[in-house]
């Protein structure tokens, strides 16, 4: 049985930074994809970041302010936000799918397991 646990969530002032972590139980292969997705009210749920063997990848919103790690020793995959804009407000969710991936990193229906979610909320 496979579970995704996000943590750390939180407010901040815009400019500040937050680092979720997502701890994936009963994952055991490596060489899969994990990614964070975010989703605001109102909104779809969009792709943030992904790591997997075949790349990583950032949405352009996001690109040079988050970086995603993973330590497969713990199976755990964090997401490094910094200069944190009031539009990053979101529920933020860890995703994981078997196999790497290439390039439809984004598409939510590639992923077979999913987290419930940590509230990010970033106030100007």
């Amino acid at each position: 049985q496979v579970q995704l646990l996000e943590s750390g969530g939180g407010s901040v002032q815009a400019g500040g930074s937050l680092r979720l972590s997502c701890a994936a139980s009963g994952w055991t292969d490596n060489s899969d994809t994990m990614a964070w997705f975010r989703q605001a009210p109102g909104n779809e749920r969009e792709g943030v970041a992904c790591t997997s063997t075949g790349g990583t990848f950032y949405a352009d919103s996001v690109r040079g302010r988050f970086t995603i790690s993973q330590d497969n020793a713990k199976k755990t995959v964090y997401l490094q936000m910094n200069s944190l804009k009031p539009e990053d407000t979101a529920m933020y969710y860890c995703a994981a799918r078997p196999g790497p991936t290439f390039g439809d990193w984004f598409f939510t229906d590639r992923y077979t397991h999913w987290g419930q979610g940590t509230q990010v909320t970033v106030s100007s």
